[in-house]
């Protein structure tokens, strides 16, 4: 079979460009068994019919049943103790579920796993590690945790039946594979981390999550490109698809959901790295605003929301004239795309002349925001730089920027507003289209809606 690489189609033949996602010679060949999915062999066999009766958690069994006979009422779920794990999640580990934390290599995904079974010492975990050796995972484990509980296993092994046999002998509540690209079966004449090799052993173990009723974690290496070990062909195969972000120059990492069957995929947990390991961030606008910018110009407070969790945002600006003819723009954390479009929205609709001027943008933190909310703030920030005036301490700002230079009204307006409030901003602009229906009578901060660009401005700046 072959199988496109960027985004799992299949196909009989070998193509040039994927008839799904467009890419150019993106298919690789894969061997798939007669039994796909399920390594022959008595000892894997065995082990999972044994894991079926003796784990009291596992499914019933597969019949028809009428649509109106079935309950609707949530799994158990297997509490992480992590409260920013879990908001991802849905709740926790479903029982029976199979999970891929993906991210780019040395990014913390080890750490993050690692960290969050050792807070779960009532439950029976198999940390399989195909990287590391047992002795610098004990020297991780005791770095992260003072008090490790005998119920965590370390298994460093690469062979899939010679896990399952130890999952016979430990009967684990809790498996962790790190990663999965380092896993191989005999099944498949490939080297580990091969598209055959990872689809092969991830559909193994999916048999036997859902089989046992024992929750997988999966541990997956995904470069820039995104080719590494067939990312997509995890994606189709596995439940909850978590995305681990950030740079590694940064101390802040994002936890995204990308596929979630058992939840939502706009929920967000943000972490702090630091030498004892992860710590979560409850409220990350503490964190993410500098305490001390009065008197400085360029600074803009945009209340922002990823996912569905609202937070304050500094967006810094620098506005210099260009030295070397050609005028620089540069953005960081932000689409350089929308940066030259709400550039030239405020020299077309405002009347401020920046061809001939630099302009870098940096939010502040790391993070990579993708709200259109974010606008606004871009514009106050370069303009405050420009003309090197201030905006005034307790000032907040949310809005999407049109081309025409109208303020358009954003999502979720009222956590915003609540937000900043709850953070003791004094005063925030708004879109003028968001105030209906709003009561301004319940919100201390005080509210200013715009319809424009100019009324923004002339609000910040008089």
């Amino acid at each position: 079979m072959y199988v496109c690489s960027n985004c799992g189609y299949e196909s009989a033949k070998w193509l040039g460009k994927c008839p799904s996602c467009g890419e150019w010679d993106s298919f690789k060949t894969i061997k798939v068994n007669a039994d796909y999915g399920t390594p022959s062999g008595k000892t894997t066999a065995g082990a999972l019919r044994q894991s079926r009766q003796q784990f009291s958690s596992s499914p019933t069994a597969n019949i028809p049943r009428p649509l109106k006979d079935i309950s609707t009422l949530d799994e158990p779920r297997i509490d992480t103790h992590d409260a920013e794990l879990n908001r991802v999640l849905g709740g926790g580990f479903v029982p029976g579920s199979i999970i891929l934390l993906g991210g780019e290599p040395g990014i913390g995904k080890s750490t993050l796993t690692l960290q969050t079974i050792l807070k779960m010492p009532e439950l029976r975990v198999l940390y399989v590690s195909g990287e590391e050796s047992a002795h610098q995972i004990k020297m991780r484990a005791e770095r992260l945790s003072s008090n490790i509980s005998d119920s965590v296993y370390v298994l460093c092994e690469n062979s899939l039946e010679k896990i399952y046999n130890h999952i016979l002998d430990i009967h684990p509540q809790l498996v962790v594979i790190d990663s999965i690209q380092t896993i191989a079966t005999e099944q498949v004449d490939s080297s580990p981390g091969s598209i055959s090799q990872v689809r092969e052993c991830a559909a193994s173990l999916l048999h036997f999550a859902k089989g046992s009723g024992v929750p997988v974690l999966l541990i997956g290496h995904i470069n820039k490109e995104g080719t590494l070990a067939g990312p997509k062909i995890l994606e189709h195969i596995v439940d909850t698809v978590i995305q681990f972000e950030g740079d590694q120059h940064y101390v802040y990492r994002i936890l995204r959901s990308i596929k979630n069957r058992f939840g939502s995929t706009s929920e967000l947990g943000i972490y702090e790295m630091r030498q004892d390991g992860l710590r979560e961030v409850s409220n990350p606008s503490e964190l993410l605003l500098t305490q001390d910018h009065e008197g400085l110009s360029g600074v803009a407070i945009s209340s922002t929301i990823e996912g569905v969790r609202p937070f304050l945002v500094e967006t810094q600006a620098l506005v210099s004239t260009a030295a070397y003819g050609t005028p620089q723009r540069s953005a960081t954390g932000f689409d350089q795309r929308r940066l030259n479009m709400l550039l030239a929205v405020l020299e077309k609709r405002v009347g401020f002349k920046l061809a001939q001027k630099d302009v870098f943008l940096n939010i502040a933190g790391g993070l990579r925001v993708t709200d259109m909310a974010m606008d606004l703030s871009v514009i106050a920030a370069v303009l405050s730089s420009n003309v090197d005036t201030p905006i005034e301490t307790g000032w907040c700002m949310c809005g999407e920027v049109g081309l025409s230079g109208e303020v358009r009204p954003v999502s979720r307006v009222e956590m915003r507003i609540a937000e900043a409030e709850k953070l003791g901003f004094t005063d925030i602009i708004l879109p003028a289209y968001n105030m209906k229906g709003i009561s301004t009578d319940k919100y201390s901060i005080k509210i200013h809606p715009v319809k424009k660009v100019e009324e923004a401005l002339r609000a910040l700046f008089g």
